[in-house]
């Protein structure tokens, strides 16, 4: 990050001030039809934990938030490197051309997405399923920019990707006298979040007073396989719910 935007961009501890604005933001950015996916449905009626929810300002302006809960799934506790460089890439491409550059970005946080074990699978070196002269994987990238330049703004999506890279909870710490229970599930085929580095942030947490547990998803989807196998996901996690309501 360059060091007008260090100066300007401010991460600090989430205030029970900032929940509307947090919802707002969620809102805007994801829609009512949030609540139906596999993320939302795990936090139901579970609440965040306090010593790893931040939100991002600029100046007067609520700009983003990041909220752990006791279950992580596909992240860990700060962006990596490669995570920023993709990120920088992408709004290069944004800088050059809003509109095009919106396309571009969203295919290459597809590729990161997905894996290649996945690609191979469903698009191999096959042509177009709609007749068109492409690659069927080309075809997908294009149906997915398409989707996403419906929704999405370019100037939010560089807020976002902001927000994203100056995230870093390495040196969190519970509040005196307690020692939150925090889940980590990495995901075996993800590259973005490699499955080692989400159970190294699992470790350092421990170290630093969380009681954490690391658990593994097996899975071809890369780091979307959170929202592509819930079933899995769910007979993963049960013993560990389980286990807390007992």
């Amino acid at each position: 990050m360059s060091d007008a935007s260090e100066q300007s961009w401010k991460i600090r501890p989430e205030r029970p001030e900032d929940a509307p604005l947090v919802e707002a933001l969620n809102e805007a950015a994801f829609g009512p039809g949030r609540f139906a996916k596999a993320a939302y449905r795990l936090r139901e009626g579970v609440s965040q934990v306090a010593e790893l929810s931040f939100v991002a300002v600029e100046g007067r302006q609520f700009r983003g938030s990041v909220r752990f809960w006791p279950v992580v799934i596909g992240a860990h506790d700060h962006h990596s490197a490669m995570g920023i460089a993709l990120n920088s890439v992408q709004r290069d491409a944004l800088a050059l051309d809003p509109a095009g550059g919106l396309r571009l970005a969203r295919k290459i946080a597809m590729l990161t997405y997905k894996s290649e074990e996945l690609f191979k699978q469903r698009h191999d070196r096959r042509p177009d399923r709609r007749g068109r002269p492409r690659f069927d994987v080309e075809g997908y990238l294009e149906h997915q920019a398409d989707l996403f330049e419906r929704r999405m703004d370019p100037a939010s999506y560089v807020t976002l990707t902001h927000a994203m890279d100056a995230f870093d909870a390495r040196d969190a710490r519970p509040a005196a006298g307690s020692q939150p229970k925090l889940a980590f599930v990495g995901i075996s085929s993800d590259w973005l979040f490699r499955p080692d580095d989400v159970r190294a942030a699992s470790e350092r947490l421990a170290q630093r007073g969380f009681d954490t547990t690391y658990l593994q998803l097996e899975s071809a989807h890369g780091h979307d396989a959170f929202l592509a196998e819930p079933a899995a996901l769910a007979t993963l996690l049960r013993p560990l719910f389980k286990a807390a309501s007992t």
